[in-house]
C-alpha cells in the first residue's frame, strides 16, 4: 500500500490497577474484532475516588488502523 488510509475509533478502557492497564484492556478488546491496529493516542484520563484513594481509572483513547484495499 503506497499511501495508506487510516480509520480512527475511540475506546474507553477501565481498570482498578492503573492507567496503563486501562489502555491495554481497551486495545486487547478491540484486537478481538479489529485486526492490524497501528497506534493509539490518549485523549482523556479520569477516575473515581473512594475513601480518599483512586478506586477506578477510565482512559479514553483514539486507535488507528489501516483500511485495507479492496481487491
Amino acid at each position: 500500500m503506497k499511501d495508506p488510509v487510516y480509520k480512527l475509533i475511540e475506546l474507553t478502557g477501565t481498570s482498578t490497577t492503573s492507567i496503563e492497564d486501562a489502555v491495554d484492556k481497551a486495545i486487547k478488546r478491540a484486537h478481538k474484532t479489529i485486526k492490524d491496529l497501528c497506534w493509539f493516542q490518549v485523549l482523556e484520563t479520569r477516575g473515581n475516588i473512594a475513601k480518599g484513594r483512586v478506586h477506578h481509572w477510565q482512559v479514553t483513547i483514539k486507535v488507528g488502523f489501516a483500511v485495507k484495499d479492496a481487491g
